[in-house]
């Protein structure tokens, strides 16, 4: 009997692949479940194993071809094992059959998900898949760990790639195209007004993130790393017991686990008026509309970067802050361009002010104030469509059991933890926002390795200088090492170059002169300590100055390293020319 094996979906998103290596040929005698080709996708090269076995009578596809989900691979003759369709069959292939070697050993098989997990437990589980658990379980996995990887969303990712970093990040890009449209009538090119499609749009972001959370999935498939959609929860610090989406329950042994369960908005319970018109960072990501006024508590980076979003898709926005600045903690020099321009788009920004309460009503969410903001005569009460909630993250380290460990937390929720990411569990280490500030999502990555590097014996510690963080709004800013007010008030002193962007051709070109490029240096020996730039493409350019910050380099490395001109790196050059001496294209004098 003749079956036809056809190309399973190797990845969630992923509807075709290439033919990177045919392993069998036309007469060859397979068994069931053995690997006969890889496949290459956008993300990675994935095995594809055929889940029947028999003689191979023809080979319908050459090494090169491009072929889609359901297409046929081989024909089979005298077939044993499964004698479903084939592209049924083979579609829910483990991510253990995955890691099958050429050889055609296969490992052991996977526990039944409706039986008691075997006594032997797993090298490694890793709880949380997000930037900081992924990687984690990836590097375990390329070690040779059998690893276990539990998250309770249909797909991996974390906050970063669902609901955080990139959905907002491709929000954000809309937002500035309709910025550059608008500011182009300067140039001589005028466009008409632009058409919001709010569907199109939100398909654009989900499609973002569901082709980068399949890619996930697919990485993990071919390095054997076993996902589970589950909510875990610890027993002891052995155990940790699995509730899947349908209800049911497993328990699940390991050796040790990595901690990554990352954080969720902060929702202070005098915000949270069980009304849907209050929005934490995840609800303004959905996009349900464009309110007529839209109010967002907090000037932090969150707050400014959704409030962006929303003011260039034609919201009134205004802004609270309770402190004196916007973006606490970050540079005043690097602030003061993206302040001036926020108060050119949004309706207000209202600093040491505060929101008393809010409370629903048929006509909007009114707003109570108090603080500067009222005292310079605004009305103590106002009414908006929606209000955005942005004063923060919290760990997610309540309601999964830690107590059953011997973990322990801090009074702000975190996983106290050592350089070496272990806590004061020998089971259990944690990575990344529940392991403490700052919560970022490349911060989680560099933990990962450092963490995996630690269960395999290895001498190592979480020490890395320069820690880079970016507001992607417009202009961005982007900042590495330690401030100018920082260094003030440790009473440290420091040498301070700034470069404006007025004198930099490239920033010309672009028509954004609003940009400044700063360093911190130490007096004596000119090393870099820290580096702070505000203007287009921040996010981009301030990778230079964490290798700087890392490495330990001083201003004249970077004034002597060559940059491509006409670029905007080049201020970051001209910025260490300013350290010892004069930056070619800008002239301070001598006091």
């Amino acid at each position: 009997m003749a079956q036809e094996f056809k190309l399973p979906q190797v990845s969630e998103g992923v509807e075709e692949a290439d033919i990177s290596e045919i392993m069998v040929a036309e007469g060859d005698t397979i068994s069931p479940e053995q690997t006969i080709m890889e496949v290459e996708t956008e993300k990675a090269v994935a095995p594809v194993e055929c889940p029947f076995g028999g003689t191979i009578s023809k080979i319908h596809v050459s090494e090169g071809d491009t072929v889609k989900v359901g297409d046929v691979l081989i024909t089979v003759e005298g077939g044993e094992g499964e004698s479903e369709d084939g592209g049924d069959s083979s579609a829910d292939t483990s991510g253990q059959a995955q890691a099958e070697s050429k050889s055609g050993q296969k490992p052991a098989p996977q526990p039944s998900s409706e039986t008691e997990v075997d006594s032997d437990a797993v090298d490694l589980v890793v709880l949380g898949g997000g930037p900081g658990g992924y990687p984690a379980a990836f590097d375990a996995a390329d070690h040779g760990l059998k690893v276990v990887m539990v998250d309770e969303n249909i797909q991996p990712g974390g906050t970063c790639l669902r609901v955080g970093c990139i959905p907002s990040k491709t929000l954000l890009h809309v937002a500035k195209l309709i910025h550059e449209a608008e500011e182009a009538k300067q140039w001589g090119l005028t466009f008409g007004e632009p058409k919001i499609d709010l569907d199109r749009l939100r398909g654009f972001k989900t499609g973002v993130v569901d082709q980068l959370t399949g890619g996930i999935s697919q990485l993990g498939k071919g390095r054997g790393v076993e996902i589970i959609q589950a909510r875990g929860t610890f027993v002891d610090s052995n155990t940790l017991s699995l509730t899947k989406p349908d209800g049911s329950n497993e328990t699940l042994k390991f050796k040790k686990c990595i901690l990554a369960t990352g954080s969720v908005p902060a929702m202070p319970s005098f915000f949270d008026i069980g009304d849907e018109r209050v929005m934490n960072s995840t609800g303004a990501l959905e996009l349900k509309d464009v309110p007529a006024k839209l109010l967002v508590v907090g000037g932090g980076y969150i707050g400014l970067e959704m409030g962006s979003v929303y003011g260039a898709l034609g919201s009134e926005v205004s802004v609270v802050e309770m402190t004196d600045g916007l973006l606490p903690g970050a540079d005043r020099d690097l602030v003061k361009p993206l302040q001036q321009k926020l108060a050119k788009e949004f309706a207000a920004i209202n600093l040491n002010t505060k929101v008393e309460s809010l409370e629903a009503t048929k006509d909007g969410i009114k707003a109570t104030f108090s603080g500067e903001a009222v005292d310079k005569g605004a009305d103590a009460e106002q009414v908006f469509d929606r209000v955005l909630i942005a004063i923060g993250r919290r760990p997610t380290s309540k309601g999964i059991g830690l107590e059953n460990t011997r973990v322990e937390t801090d009074d702000k929720g975190f996983a106290v933890v050592d350089k070496a990411m272990r806590t004061s569990d020998p089971n259990i280490l944690a990575i990344g926002d529940v392991a403490g500030e700052p919560m970022l999502a490349h911060k989680a990555t560099r933990e990962a390795r450092i963490a995996v590097e630690t269960l395999l014996g290895h001498s190592t510690e979480f020490d890395n200088v320069g820690i880079p963080a970016v507001v992607f709004t417009d202009p961005e800013l982007a900042w590495v090492g330690i401030t100018e007010a920082e260094a003030k008030a440790a009473g440290r002193k420091v040498k301070v170059s700034k470069f404006p962007w007025a004198a930099s051709g490239r920033a010309q070109t672009i028509d954004r002169i609003d940009g400044l490029t700063k360093l911190v240096c130490d007096p004596e020996t000119d090393r870099i300590l820290g580096v702070g730039i505000v203007g287009a493409n921040a996010g981009e350019l301030i990778a230079e100055g964490t290798l700087a910050v890392e490495m330990g380099a001083v201003a004249e490395d970077l004034a002597a390293t060559i940059h491509a001109h006409p670029t905007l790196s080049e201020t970051l050059m001209e910025s260490g020319e300013g350290v010892g001496g004069q930056a070619t294209h800008y002239y301070r004098p001598k006091r």
